[in-house]
């Protein structure tokens, strides 16, 4: 038996190893190419159109990312992809509430790009919705801009939204479904590493606004090791990424996730992206592009390359704030940041982790009668703690070795150009750094 318990200790830790050197930040990943100059990247990778609840054609949208300085853009429709021939009745354009999107949509491409049948007027009259492998010859560019094809797998379980993007697939993935919450997630993502294994594809799944619905809690997200990444900021105005009373806001899911992983499942963290989620493009009400994005760092802009980059934790994401460089030295345990200034703008950054030996107890929410809430549950304040504040665009934190991980985020003194919500200020995420050491005292 001793020697039974040992073989499976081997093979757990062997399991972790792999997986670590594979995750992001592991260091299998990271593309160092000598002689190749690393640059920024800006680019959403949550976008919705007219084939599925968008109210724009993918050539506006496109057209849109491209005019405002964007370097890749992948729309990801509800559980389709756009390709095959598709034709959207006016009407239901219409019901949309862009009422001049044909309109502008002519204006834009010419008479002779846009398609139609049927009788202006009537419920006959029909548009043609362009696929990609059509339109994206307007607007790539080598070096200047890209598309990537991507899905939004939106699936439910428990009578919960649970919402994932797939950026660089080849075929559409039909939601798994599941009984519960982790089910449908790990059965959603094994879908997705299925067809990279098949297509031979570099795929990067992040998973969706978890407070919309209040349907992913941070103990579920926790126990999807397969999970990568979550959306830290959706510029979608009801996704409820502050939480309220009874809801833990996203960041504080991010904090407690990520040190539930770390502490108790000897598991990397999760990434943080920010999105656009954006689905209305006439300036009415609602999800409108521009608000929330990721800067990757590589040497290529190819779908590939900048998904390697991704999973080797080379990006940051933003609602405004621009960064020089991130630069975390593990030799030294040193985070520093250099932030791009504005004029007359002041920078205020917290460090941001949780510390070895934290107080880990926890207890449930619960409504007006004490009965137990489902949701995220009340952590110690040691959870996410706010390690240090520091003035300026020359941030820097030196790590002890006593933290399970830590984090930046960057808050600037002016808000977002579209803010999304009440008081918001433009911020930058920095990925946790410093976990690596910590699995690898748990391995050993």
């Amino acid at each position: 038996m001793k020697c039974l318990r040992s073989y499976r200790l081997l093979v757990a830790l062997a399991f972790v190893g792999a997986m670590w050197l594979a995750w992001p930040g592991g260091g299998l990943f990271a593309e160092e190419q000598a002689g190749s100059e690393m640059r920024w990247w800006k680019g959403n990778t949550h976008t919705h159109s007219l084939w599925s609840d968008g109210n724009d054609f993918p050539e506006m949208i496109a057209d849109w990312y491209v005019k405002h300085g964007y370097n890749f853009l992948a729309l990801s429709d509800h559980n389709v992809l756009s390709e095959g021939v598709r034709w959207k009745k006016h009407d239901e354009i219409l019901a949309k509430g862009y009422k001049k999107a044909l309109e502008k949509y002519r204006a834009r491409f010419g008479e002779e790009w846009v398609e139609t049948r049927g009788t202006p007027g009537q419920p006959d009259y029909e548009v043609r919705l362009k696929p990609l492998n059509e339109f994206r010859k307007l607007f790539e560019k080598p070096g200047e801009f890209l598309m990537i094809q991507a899905e939004e797998i939106s699936d439910k379980a428990l009578d919960k939204p649970v919402h994932m993007n797939a950026a660089n697939i080849q075929k559409a993935i039909e939601p798994q479904g599941g009984k519960t919450i982790v089910e449908a997630m790990e059965n959603n993502l094994r879908a997705v590493e299925s067809q990279a294994r098949q297509t031979g594809r570099e795929v990067f799944v992040h998973l969706n606004h978890p407070n919309f619905g209040y349907a992913i809690t941070a103990e579920e997200l926790a126990q999807v090791i397969r999970e990568r990444f979550v959306e830290v900021y959706n510029g979608h105005p009801g996704v409820g990424h502050q939480g309220d009373k009874d809801h833990a806001s996203v960041e504080q899911i991010w904090d407690i996730a990520n040190t539930l992983r770390i502490a108790k499942f000897h598991a990397p963290p999760l990434f943080g992206v920010a999105t656009d989620d954006s689905h209305v493009y006439d300036g009415s009400p609602g999800s409108r592009p521009g608000r929330g994005w990721i800067m990757v760092r590589a040497a290529k802009l190819e779908p590939d390359t900048l998904v390697r980059q991704i999973k080797a934790g080379e990006f940051y994401a933003s609602s405004g704030v621009t960064l020089r460089s991130v630069d975390y030295d593990p030799s030294h345990k040193r985070l520093k940041l250099q932030i791009e200034p504005e004029d007359g703008v002041t920078y205020s950054t917290q460090f941001v982790g949780t510390k070895i030996g934290y107080d880990d107890s926890s207890e449930p929410r619960v409504d007006k009668k004490g009965e137990p809430v489902r949701t995220t549950r009340k952590y110690s304040h040691d959870v996410g703690l706010m390690l240090a504040t520091v003035e300026g665009t020359s941030p820097a934190y030196q790590l002890t070795g006593q933290e399970l991980y830590v984090r930046a985020v960057v808050t600037s003194s002016l808000p977002p150009v579209d803010p999304s919500f009440k008081d918001q200020r433009q911020q930058a995420w920095t990925q946790p750094v410093g976990w690596q050491d910590q699995l690898g005292r748990t391995s050993q």
